[in-house]
């Protein structure tokens, strides 16, 4: 079999993203996933803004936004002692329906595409599958398992096989393998690469061992005297965990924390009815749907993305305790960076240099989110409480003001993330041509748009009410912001030459003064995945670099020169 230039090796997020990323730019892919289909348990809850941007570019956010939870359902993430017990903080979230209006309107920060969106994982695998099969040069090919593969320096050969056949052993060559098969990743360890960071950490809340139940109650919010929510944290001594809702009707997701001097190896149906008791705070009727043990208390990235013509990302690249929600995230911002480029030189293979900035790029991402994600488990799990915050004493009610006060802060912490999101930058990648501006201070909680070369574009809706971003190309975008017909086509005729599919994109008059001041630039050049890759700033020349070597240096060929 040698019809295929790309090898998928798992069928979670990040590798029905790259299918997708691949799919559209007509490059044929093979993708295996040992697993019968797409996920059954319902795991990464979040999708993130950025995450639902890139869902928008590829023409889907609006069916993911339709799934999970019902459009009037609240998507607030809400602490309590119990279930049944005290309230003690809570962040209020628009709703689905309401996501979609409201950022029309948002600023600052949250000046965006698309907001996020609460929806199960196992629901978003459904839309990105159906989407990479629609790409007539995709094969998508679950419970189908990776048996070996070798680079032989010109490809990689590979064997795979069906599960229910395992004797029916078939070849395939391709340019390249990408693995996203996960955080056990057999091709990580056939490539001898580890993990780096650390692991094992204790926190009496996401620092151990976790029993996740996904169940069906048609009585559970019956029980529960609070508003509705999308995310139930206890905290109490007894039973620290979490239960999200995964369509907004009858489907949960119950995640205990376990005590170290539990074994939840052989847990059934009775250790999971008194867990979630303790949880509750009363007995509730449920139908158990799957039950699995997992470990939180990971930050940890592998020492290498790439070697040779094999590629990490997802998982096997990067493994989070699941606060924040950016494992996933992450995950398809890998399969982002490395579709474009992995199109590129398929297409081109003399801009194969592309291909080593995947690593330099995303690499210093991973362990910045994985960071993030650490700071959010201490703050959550590492909080001291006792029997008192359930006491009806003054004890009791000292010690809920003082955990109220410091869940109140830590949820706006955990959940409202923008720079996290928004924030990601490539600075000092050898295909970002900079521009001597000083880019944004770092922070979880701030974003502040900036057109300095490295980082997202910034957002604008236009007057006729569309995003900016819906009018970039669907691979480079020059965005002309000052009219000079002549460096216009210079840059134009670089690109062709180049062998690049670039769009010029004109703001209508009453949009071009916004987004000059905006950013602050005559033109800017946007990556196919929306990645500010350079701008000639207001201060400069119109064109003060020469065409041609422009893209040479974007392309990662050599360093730009001066026109």
């Amino acid at each position: 079999m040698t019809n295929f230039d790309v090898l998928i090796v798992g069928g979670g997020p990040s590798g029905l993203m790259l299918a997708n990323e691949l799919g559209r730019q007509g490059v044929r892919s093979l993708l295996l996933d040992a697993k019968p289909s797409t996920a059954f348990n319902p795991q990464a809850n979040a999708t993130q803004a950025r995450t639902m941007e890139h869902y928008r570019r590829l023409g889907f956010a609006h069916e993911i936004r339709a799934l999970g939870l019902p459009g009037d359902h609240p998507t607030d993430i809400a602490y309590f002692t119990r279930l049944t017990g005290y309230e003690l903080a809570r962040l209020s979230l628009p709703t689905a329906h309401e996501a979609v209006e409201k950022i029309k309107t948002m600023k600052g920060s949250w000046s965006a595409a698309e907001l996020p969106h609460r929806v199960s994982q196992k629901f978003v695998e459904t839309v990105l599958k159906q989407h990479a099969q629609s790409y007539p040069c995709n094969d998508i090919r679950y419970a189908h398992r990776l048996i070996d593969f070798e680079d032989q320096g010109d490809g990689v050969v590979a064997r795979f096989c069906a599960l229910e056949h395992p004797n029916d052993i078939q070849t395939v060559k391709v340019k390249y393998l990408v693995a996203g098969d996960g955080p056990k990743s057999p091709v990580r360890h056939a490539l001898g690469l580890s993990y780096t960071g650390e692991t094992g950490v204790k926190r009496s809340y996401m620092g151990g061992q976790m029993f996740a139940v996904y169940m069906r109650s048609k009585t559970l919010y019956q029980h529960v005297p609070h508003p509705r929510a999308w995310m139930y944290v206890t905290v109490n001594p007894k039973r620290r965990g979490f239960l999200a809702a995964v369509d907004g009707l009858e489907q949960f997701a119950f995640h205990s924390a376990v005590a170290e001097d539990e074994n939840p190896e052989h847990w059934g149906e009775p250790e999971a009815r008194q867990l979630l008791k303790e949880f509750m705070g009363c007995e509730v009727d449920f139908e158990i749907l799957s039950l699995q043990t997992w470990t939180a208390g990971h930050s940890l990235v592998a020492e290498k993305f790439q070697r040779g013509r094999v590629f990490l990302m997802g998982d096997a690249a990067h493994l989070f305790t699941p606060t924040g929600g950016l494992g996933y995230n992450t995950a398809i911002e890998d399969a982002v960076n490395l579709g474009w480029k992995l199109a590129t030189v398929i297409k081109q293979p003399a801009y194969a240099p592309l291909l080593g900035t995947y690593e330099l790029e995303r690499r210093p991402l991973a362990l910045r989110n994985t960071s993030y994600a650490r700071e959010f488990a201490d703050s959550v799990g590492l909080y001291p409480v006792t029997a008192a915050i359930e006491a009806e004493s003054p004890e009791g009610q000292a010690e809920r003001e003082l955990a109220s006060a410091h869940f109140n802060a830590h949820v706006r912490k955990e959940f409202n993330i923008p720079g996290v999101t928004f924030g990601g930058r490539y600075d000092g990648s050898p295909i970002i041509l900079s521009d001597a501006s000083t880019p944004p201070i770092d922070e979880a909680n701030i974003y502040t748009p900036s057109a300095t070369p490295g980082g997202r574009p910034p957002h604008a809706w236009l007057q006729d009410g569309s995003s900016l971003y819906d009018h970039f190309g669907p691979n480079w975008t020059l965005l002309v912001l000052t009219p000079h017909p002549e460096a216009e086509k210079a840059l134009q005729d670089a690109a062709s030459q180049a062998g690049l599919d670039l769009r010029c994109l004109h703001p209508a008059p009453g949009d071009l003064q916004d987004l000059q001041d905006l950013y602050q630039a005559h033109w800017v050049i946007v990556r196919p995945d929306q990645i500010v890759a350079y701008r000639c700033p207001l201060s400069t020349p119109c064109l003060s670099t020469e065409p041609h070597g422009l893209w040479r240096h974007l392309l990662g060929l050599a360093a730009a020169q001066p026109a």
